[in-house]
């Protein structure tokens, strides 16, 4: 059976501190603006999902208590819609959709509202204390390592230099200033509350400020020597190779033929993977090889990509090793220049890469989301021709 993403919203990404854009909105309201949005724009298809499922990664505080129902009751969904929330830590929003994909595949639900919310001015990252992140007593292997700390771990073991984190550093944040008012690109990103833009890019990024600004993130491996048994590195991150920490949600609505309005794209095909902890970060190459051999298509075949910018190695390692066309990926800028709502991200990124290939007409779009600890998610679509926007 065919599955459709009929349409995908997303918020402006807002800086995750007490001022920022969208810090005064509960998630469960970033959820509902969003799902405003996609009624306005699918009518009757999107008020009556049957399922909404939700990717969030600290589910505590405000985002405590089972959030995508929380969300179902906020917006007003009805009650036979059922609720999930789900953790797969930086791809959860697109692990959302993975799930609503599957179930309309396999005929359990003909729709569903799926996507993510994250709000880290509310709920901070490791919020939820889990004491996974602090167990000395694991194998140094299922130990907790930051994000940050397994990306300067990646830099080293795959000799990603200074000069290339700073290089598409530079890039994600030229792209981002250069489209942010593009009307096409941005056909998807819905104002919410007093935030119309994104919040977070930063235009005046310059080689030179680059280059010149030190490597943060070295203190932490004496914080984590068992964790990582014993191995030191060169840190080679800055903070603006980091993805900014931020609030946004996405929304996508999912579903089988026939739910009323014209389909913005065909889900080709999804995927995720694990991975080596050890290797973190690197889960997403192994779902996107997933997803291209499920499709029978390579990355040549791709008009738009939008490759997760987790940290700068990420990104340099994709461009260097699988040698994509750089002017397919990443066309507005990325996580780097934006913000990374952890749990949003997933979905943030397919209502891109949606209105990168109506902007470009082209017909095939990939997403790659890749996480901390072994953690990956891959999606192909096919872009419907004469899809109402």
């Amino acid at each position: 059976m065919n599955v459709y993403l009929y349409d995908a919203v997303r918020t402006p990404r807002g800086k995750a501190r007490a001022d920022g854009g969208l810090a005064a909105l509960t998630p469960q309201e970033l959820v509902r603006q969003q799902s405003a949005a996609l009624a306005a724009r699918c009518g009757d298809a999107a008020r009556s999902p049957e399922a909404l499922i939700l990717g969030c990664v600290t589910q505590s505080g405000a985002q405590g208590g089972h959030i995508a129902m929380l969300a179902k009751l906020h917006t007003g969904l009805p009650d036979a819609t059922a609720a999930h929330s789900i953790n797969n830590y930086c791809a959860s929003g697109l692990s959302a959709i993975g799930q609503a994909v599957a179930k309309v595949a396999s005929g359990e639900i003909a729709s569903a509202l799926a996507g993510g919310v994250e709000s880290m001015s509310q709920t901070p990252f490791l919020g939820d204390q889990a004491a996974f992140y602090s167990n000395a007593e694991l194998p140094p292997r299922a130990r907790f390592v930051p994000p940050v700390l397994g990306a300067d771990r990646l830099a080293a073991v795959e000799n990603i230099t200074r000069a290339e984190l700073d290089a598409v550093t530079l890039v994600s944040q030229q792209k981002a200033a250069a489209t942010e008012r593009d009307p096409l690109l941005q056909h998807s990103r819905i104002a919410t509350g007093s935030l119309a833009g994104e919040e977070c890019i930063r235009p005046q990024t310059t080689a030179e400020t680059l280059a010149a600004a030190p490597p943060v993130f070295g203190a932490l491996q004496a914080e984590y020597t068992s964790a990582l048994e014993g191995r030191r590195f060169k840190p080679r991150h800055g903070i603006a190779h980091a993805p900014p920490i931020c609030d946004g949600a996405g929304l996508a609505l999912v579903g089988a033929e026939g739910l009323g309005p014209a389909p913005r794209a065909r889900v080709v095909a999804f995927a995720e993977s694990g991975g080596d902890p050890a290797a973190s970060l690197t889960a997403g190459f192994a779902a996107m090889d997933k997803v291209l051999a499920r499709a029978g298509m390579t990355l040549a075949d791709m008009d738009r990509i939008e490759f997760m910018e987790a940290f700068a190695v990420t990104i340099a390692k994709f461009l260097r090793d699988r040698s994509p066309d750089p002017a397919r990926v990443n066309v507005s800028g990325g996580h780097l220049a934006k913000g990374h709502p952890m749990g949003a991200s997933g979905a943030i990124l397919t209502s891109t890469l949606l209105d990168a290939l109506d902007a470009s007409g082209g017909r095939y779009g990939l997403v790659v989301l890749t996480g901390a600890m072994g953690v990956g998610a891959a999606m192909v679509v096919e872009r419907m021709d004469g899809a109402a926007h």
